[in-house]
């Protein structure tokens, strides 16, 4: 029941920017924490950015300062802003919705390369 859409993946050279989509449904929205995950090859998946229902952030350490979480309840969807991004940002970047919860998106791939 739980539906999480994603949108926005694709190349991009070093220091450019780029904006992912993930659209709910199946949730009360404006009621949960929302978080992006990423996962390089060999790598674990960690959490990149967390937004409550708040509308309070976290953020990775190798992101802050770069990234930007941002949430439309209206919209049902929440958003991950990347700026400057580097090479070390490629990965499949994840939705998770609620964030505590086991429910995903399919995943959408960030490649930072010139």
């Amino acid at each position: 029941q739980v539906q999480l859409v994603e949108s926005g993946g694709g190349l991009v050279q070093p220091g450019g920017s780029l904006t992912l989509s993930c659209a709910a449904s199946g949730i009360i929205f404006r009621l949960h924490g929302l978080g992006w995950y990423r996962q390089a090859p060999g790598k674990q998946r960690e959490l990149v950015a967390s937004i409550n229902s708040g509308f309070s952030t976290t953020y990775t350490d190798s992101v802050k300062g770069r990234f930007t979480i941002s949430r439309d309840n209206a919209k049902n969807t929440v958003y991950l802003q990347m700026n400057t991004l580097k090479p070390e940002d490629t990965a499949v970047y994840y939705c998770k919705a609620p964030l505590n919860s086991a429910f995903w998106g399919q995943g959408t791939q960030v490649t930072v390369s010139s």
